[in-house]
């Protein structure tokens, strides 16, 4: 029983840390569509080289939806709340 509780832990935390990015990857856009210029910096652009890479083609899904409202795109709330929901079930149903 408590191997399939840690297994059900593991899969949370993955879940958390994914939503962590694709938080960081909405704030990171919505800062550099104001017109934020980031600094050339190898650290930093391989940071935000490894949030599009990770979180983009998951937003894709919900972007081809045509969930925008003029300049508003709901895409990225409307991806949190799938993620957040798919990895409760897929907890749910490995934790005893």
């Amino acid at each position: 029983m408590q191997v399939r509780q840690d297994i059900a832990d593991f899969v949370s935390a993955l879940f958390w840390v994914y939503t962590l990015c694709v938080l960081a990857y909405i704030v990171m856009s919505l800062v550099l569509s104001l017109g934020m210029r980031v600094p050339y910096s190898r650290p930093l652009n391989a940071i935000l080289d490894f949030l599009r890479d990770v979180t983009e083609p998951f937003l894709r899904i919900f972007r081809r939806l045509g969930l925008q409202f003029g300049p508003f795109d709901l895409s990225p709330i409307i991806a949190l709340l799938v993620l957040q929901l798919v990895g409760r079930l897929i907890v749910g149903l490995i934790a005893p």
